[in-house]
C-alpha cells in the first residue's frame, strides 16, 4: 500500500515515451514529467532555438474547447452568445475577436488580481463557430477549468482536451518547417489559427508561443503525437528542447511567468500587461476588479514588473531582494536567471515606480551579497513574431 501522505505519481504525456527515448532528463512539473532538457543541454537548445528551430512539448498545458449547447447557425450571433458567457471573466474583448484570431488575455478575480494568463480563439471554419479555443497554464487548469465550466452554466459545454499531445515549433526556420506539413500554417499571422488535417485526424494550429520567436503550436490527437514529433524531430533543422531552456527563452522574452512573475494578488497594470485590457471593456468598466485596475491605470501603482541587468556577480534568482542607491529594499526578483543570447544574467522583478525607468541604478542581493543591477527595457531580446500587414 502507497503511503497516503506521498504526492501522487507525475502524470505523463502522449509524448513522455518519445522524450525518453532521445535521452531526455525527466523532472517533475506540474504534475507531469517532462524533459528539462536533453543531450545536448540548456545552452545549446536554447541558441539552436533561436538561430533555427526548437521543438517542445507543452501537452501539460490546459487547452479546451467552449462551444455552445445550441447553434442558431448564424455566425457572428453564435460567437457573441459564447464569447459572452467568458468575459464576465477576463479583461479582453472576445466579442470582437475575427474568424482565426487568438487573443492573449487575463482570467481575474474581484479585486482585479491576475488568476491566471491564457489564449483563447475563435476558429475560422464555418462548422466551428459558437467554439472558442481555450489555453490556460497548466499548474491552475483545474480551477480554470471549473471557473469557465461553471459561467456557461447549462449554454455551453467546456470539453478538455488535455489528453491530446500539443507541441511548440519555435524559431525563424519553424514556418518553413511546419509548411512543409501544413502548408495553410505558412499564410498564418501572428495570433491566428487554423484547422488542418493529418492522417485522417483533426489538428489545430496556432501560429503563437512563449518564446519570443515566431513560431507555432500544435494541438493533435494522442494517437497522432507520436508520429508528428518524430517527424518534426527528424528535420535537419529542427531539435528537442526542454523546460530549462523554455524557461530562459521566454525570460529573455520579458514574458510573465504564472505563478511567479504574476499571482492573485498582481494586477494588469502592476504587471505592466495594461495591453491585455480591451479598450471597449475599459470603457464599459465590466471585468472583475475593474474599479482597482481603472484607478491604476489613472493614478498609477506602487509597484511595477521591471527587466534587471545584473552587472556583477551571479544571476539573481526568484526570491531576491531588490535595493535601491541606499540599501532599502524595495522590491524581489521573480524570475531570473542567465541570458544564453546576451552572455550576462537578466531578470525580472518588481520596484517602485519611481525606479523603474530604464537605466535606473539598483542592486539585488545575491547570498547576502549586494550586486549591481540596472534597469532595463522589456523585452531583453527583440521578439520576432510574423504580423500581417
Amino acid at each position: 500500500m502507497s503511503d497516503p501522505a506521498s504526492p501522487p505519481a507525475p502524470q505523463t504525456t502522449p509524448l513522455t515515451e518519445a522524450h525518453r527515448a532521445m535521452g531526455g532528463r525527466m523532472t517533475a512539473f506540474a504534475g507531469y514529467e517532462m524533459p528539462v532538457q536533453y543531450a545536448d543541454g540548456i545552452l545549446k537548445e536554447h541558441l539552436w532555438t533561436r538561430a533555427h528551430a526548437g521543438l517542445f512539448d507543452v501537452s501539460h498545458m490546459g487547452p479546451a474547447i467552449l462551444r455552445l449547447k445550441r447553434r442558431s447557425g448564424d455566425a457572428d450571433a453564435d460567437h457573441a452568445a459564447v464569447a459572452a458567457l467568458v468575459e464576465p471573466l477576463v479583461c479582453g474583448d472576445l466579442q470582437g475577436l475575427k474568424r482565426g484570431q487568438l487573443r492573449y488575455t487575463l482570467l481575474l478575480n474581484d479585486e482585479g488580481g491576475v488568476q491566471d494568463d491564457l489564449m483563447i480563439g475563435r476558429p475560422a471554419e464555418d462548422d466551428r463557430q459558437g467554439l472558442l479555443q481555450i489555453v490556460v497554464n497548466a499548474a491552475t487548469k483545474a480551477a480554470d477549468f471549473a471557473r469557465i465550466a461553471a459561467a456557461a452554466g447549462g449554454s455551453a459545454e467546456l470539453i478538455r482536451a488535455d489528453d491530446r499531445g500539443l507541441l511548440a515549433l519555435q524559431g525563424p526556420d519553424a514556418a518553413a518547417v511546419l509548411a512543409e506539413l501544413f502548408p495553410a500554417a505558412g499564410d498564418l499571422g501572428f495570433m491566428t489559427m487554423t484547422a488542418a488535417g493529418r492522417e485522417g485526424e483533426e489538428v489545430l494550429v496556432s501560429r503563437c508561443g512563449y518564446t519570443g520567436e515566431d513560431g507555432f503550436e500544435i494541438l493533435v490527437p494522442a494517437s497522432a503525437a507520436r508520429g508528428l514529433w518524430d517527424r518534426l524531430a527528424g528535420d535537419e533543422r529542427v531539435r528537442p528542447v526542454g523546460l530549462g531552456a523554455r524557461d530562459s527563452l521566454r525570460l529573455e522574452a520579458g514574458l510573465p511567468l504564472y505563478g511567479h512573475d504574476l499571482d492573485e494578488t498582481t494586477s494588469p497594470v502592476e504587471a505592466g500587461l495594461e495591453f491585455a485590457i480591451s479598450a471597449r471593456r475599459r470603457k464599459a468598466a465590466d471585468f472583475p476588479g475593474a474599479a482597482r485596475i481603472l484607478g491604476e491605470l489613472g493614478a498609477g501603482v506602487r509597484r511595477r514588473r521591471v527587466g534587471l541587468r545584473v552587472l556583477e556577480g551571479a544571476p539573481a534568482r526568484e526570491g531576491a531582494p531588490i535595493a535601491d542607491a541606499s540599501g532599502a529594499i524595495v522590491g524581489r526578483v521573480t524570475s531570473g536567471g542567465f541570458s544564453p543570447s546576451l552572455g550576462a544574467p537578466i531578470a525580472m522583478g518588481y520596484a517602485p515606480p519611481g525606479l523603474a525607468q530604464p537605466g535606473a541604478g539598483l542592486a539585488v542581493v545575491v547570498r547576502g551579497k549586494r550586486q549591481g543591477a540596472e534597469v532595463a527595457p522589456l523585452p531583453f531580446v527583440p521578439h520576432r513574431y510574423r504580423r500581417k500587414t
